[in-house]
């Protein structure tokens, strides 16, 4: 089932839109919730004017669901996904619309969320939408056995040599999920008819064909995972072999390691060249950004010492001022108020100079608070950096090691004949 949803505004608009019996043979209207109004229309003129309390423009979010082309699908299924969309999103709750279309001859449905929440009157975030519904959407042609579109295959379930650094690590997050990996080993062996045909379509994904210890047809991932062929299909041994032969001239399973031992780890050593590229240009852009704060937080100290330089010069002679001359200053010594104007004039100072500093150091602290969420980001980067690189480095070993153990083997053949 395929999934397009987007954020969007003009309730009136999309009404109409999901009314319309001219371009559909039969439109229901399956399921309203959270509205007052019993019809679209006034269901969507309801979101707006919640939206009007907030700063939400695109108060909608509109999801159509389409099914794949032959597909029988009931209420329940679509039911069932939309509450995973909404759950997944964060929409669950939300006022909803639901609309079934049936347009030549295929069915599918239409669901409208209002993203204004009533109670914190915020409108609901959709991060990473279109990632969670492609998930969903992978999910729900595993369970009811739909065949994948090719261009829809996740990255984790492709040649592994082909990866990008972003690809492989997505891969590593994901593993392989067995019910691909069945259904994928199925969908070469029904394209193919005989072991060499077969053998080149399970390359495709990344897999091997081989001759196992027991068995005389067994299947190599790209990590050296072995899986049973006629456990894999579903079929009996004897039907296998009707149609690959006896397996005798397949290579053995040390080999098939070995060789992707070989040929896994110069596509590592690529994703380790390119970790390290993709970290010298974020360290640049960050090393950007800190030379332009530093700049900005330098004039800024530059300004507030210019400024207490100059305040202090002022309040310095005002002071002095203060502390008459000639015999005008004698007559104040000798009655003490010369004393008694002086102490004022230490106390104005050390005030003067403790609020300077005070500044000085607010200023300090500020800036170093500007600073902590730029330097958060330094760590973090050398933090993922460091763990990629062990990470592919772990790979390596574990690809060579594999190229090893074939390479021994084979050393060990030839010394036995």
């Amino acid at each position: 089932m395929i999934f397009k949803g987007s954020e969007r505004a003009g309730g009136q608009n999309l009404a109409a839109h999901l009314m319309n019996m001219k371009d559909n043979e039969h439109v229901r209207v399956h399921d309203l919730r959270g509205f007052v109004a019993d019809d679209l229309r006034g269901a969507f003129k309801e979101a707006q004017a919640a939206s009007l309390g907030t700063r939400c423009s695109n108060y909608l979010f509109s999801l159509s669901l389409n099914p794949p082309e032959g597909a029988t699908v009931a209420d329940s299924t679509f039911d069932d996904a939309i509450e995973r969309i909404e759950t997944r999103l964060g929409l669950a709750g939300q006022p909803r619309a639901i609309v079934f279309h049936e347009k030549e001859g295929r069915r599918h449905a239409h669901c409208v969320w209002s993203r204004i929440d009533a109670d914190t009157m915020t409108a609901r975030a959709l991060p990473h939408f279109k990632r969670k519904l492609g998930d969903i959407s992978r999910e729900l042609y595993l369970e009811h056995g739909w065949k994948m579109p090719r261009g829809f295959q996740n990255a984790a379930e492709r040649d592994p040599r082909n990866f990008t650094l972003a690809e492989w690590q997505q891969a590593k997050r994901q593993g392989i999920d067995p019910r691909w990996l069945k259904t994928t080993i199925q969908e070469c062996w029904n394209g193919s008819d005989n072991a060499q045909s077969f053998s080149a379509s399970l390359n495709r994904y990344g897999f091997a064909l081989a001759k196992g210890d027991k068995r005389p047809h067994v299947i190599v991932d790209h990590s050296g995972e072995v899986y049973s062929l006629p456990r894999m299909l579903g079929v009996k041994t004897k039907d296998v072999r009707a149609r690959l032969g006896d397996g005798e001239t397949l290579p053995s399973i040390e080999k098939v390691k070995a060789q992707i031992g070989a040929r896994m780890v110069p596509a590592l050593r690529r994703h380790i060249a390119e970790s390290r590229t993709r970290f010298r240009e974020e360290s640049a852009a960050l090393n950007f950004y800190k030379a332009q704060m530093t700049r900005e937080h330098r004039e800024v100290r530059l300004k507030l010492d210019l400024r207490q330089k100059a305040e202090l010069e002022t309040a310095t002679r005002t002071r002095a001022a203060r502390l008459p001359k000639g015999l005008r200053g004698l007559w104040h010594r000798i009655t003490g108020q010369y004393q008694d104007v002086r102490r004022q004039n230490e106390r104005e100072a050390k005030t003067q100079k403790t609020r300077q500093a005070n500044e000085r150091q607010n200023l300090v602290e500020s800036q170093l608070q500007e600073r902590q969420p730029l330097q958060a980001k330094f760590k973090a980067l050398r933090t993922r950096q460091a763990e990629q690189l062990l990470a592919l480095r772990r790979d390596i070993s574990h690809f060579q090691n594999l190229d090893r153990e074939g390479v021994s083997l084979r050393s060990s053949l030839q010394l036995t004949r």
